[in-house]
């Protein structure tokens, strides 16, 4: 019994790197960096399985290291405001209701640590690591659903992205 308990700890354990592991080595399709004046707020980097771009409903992760100290409440007032930019909170009823989600989910950010979301299945996984020493990313709350997933992407995706050099550059194009 012992025995059968310890197998099914260590696959608890287990399972959720080897996810991590799955999308850590899909090919890298650009990367990007955001600079509020002469501060660098973070850098980004969009993967997929094959490096390549195909819409929004693809197998993708977009992985943001911070650069500065950001706080989760000043995260999610910058997720509502470009949600708002891009038309999503006035279309999207859920998106309040998303909002509260990702303050409860998100942590503060610190120089160094990451955020990555993982679109799979067109389902979405937060991943968090708090600095590159540490070995692995932890999920951070539930798959989320199409429906957010792709409002989540669009910051950085849709043609409407307030950012569209950052979004050239996350899907390969140059500067």
């Amino acid at each position: 019994m012992k025995i059968s308990f310890l197998m099914l700890l260590g696959l608890i354990i287990i399972i959720p790197s080897a996810h991590a592991n799955d999308w850590l080595s899909w090919r890298t399709m650009g990367a990007a960096t955001l600079s509020w004046g002469p501060f660098t707020v973070y850098t980004s980097q969009l993967r997929t399985p094959d490096g390549r771009y195909n819409g929004p409903t693809q197998d993708q992760a977009l992985i943001i290291t911070y650069k500065r100290d950001i706080d989760r409440d000043d995260l999610v007032d910058a997720t509502r405001e470009q949600w708002q930019e891009q038309g999503i909170l006035a279309r999207e009823p859920r998106s309040e209701a998303w909002l509260k989600m990702l303050h409860s989910l998100w942590p503060d950010v610190t120089p160094g640590s990451q955020l990555a979301f993982v679109l799979s299945g067109k389902q979405g996984q937060f991943w968090y690591r708090a600095s590159a020493a540490q070995k692995s990313f932890s999920i951070l709350g539930p798959r989320q659903s199409e429906a957010f997933s792709t409002q989540f992407l669009a910051i950085w995706l849709d043609p409407r992205t307030q950012y569209p050099d950052l979004r050239q550059q996350l899907l390969g194009g140059g500067k």
